[in-house]
């Protein structure tokens, strides 16, 4: 290929790479610049460091009320503990049972319910950091271990 020749080829493509790039770059500022009425690029830049700023104080918002949720949500009760049993072998089926009910300190209740033929009794005994001040039953005991194991 002659020099006559390769001179404008390299030309017109260095020309059409600074079309292509100033294009681009146009195109870009237009996007940046949406929503102003005149081209200053100081205001542009103030306007998106002042929403960046807003946005930052709303995310710091939603970030502590997240956390506050979070922390109300322990005192909900988060486990459950569930045993079914026979408190008299020689009559009946498994009607009698243990309910464990536990936030997520491991603190609630434990509820049993022993069922006759004449009535059934309800029971409630108070746990605190999985801890009862009261004598737990073996199927109470079971109903608590099941809730901690839960979740």
């Amino acid at each position: 290929m002659s020099l006559q020749i390769l001179v404008p080829v390299l030309l017109s493509l260095w020309l059409l790479g600074l079309t292509i790039a100033l294009f681009l770059f146009l195109r870009f500022f237009k996007r940046l610049v949406k929503g102003v009425k005149d081209f200053d690029l100081k205001k542009v830049l103030d306007k998106v460091l002042a929403q960046e700023q807003a946005n930052k104080e709303g995310l710091e918002l939603i970030i502590k009320e997240v956390r506050k949720l979070e922390e109300d949500g322990r005192l909900h009760v988060q486990k459950v503990g569930l045993v079914r049993f026979n408190p008299f072998k020689e009559i009946g089926g498994d009607h009698s049972f243990s309910l464990a009910l536990l936030d997520g300190k491991d603190t609630g209740v434990v509820i049993t319910g022993l069922h006759t033929r004449e009535r059934t009794r309800v029971y409630m005994k108070a746990v605190k950091a999985g801890k009862s001040e009261h004598e737990l039953s073996d199927d109470e005991r079971k109903a608590l271990v099941k809730a901690q194991k839960s979740i």
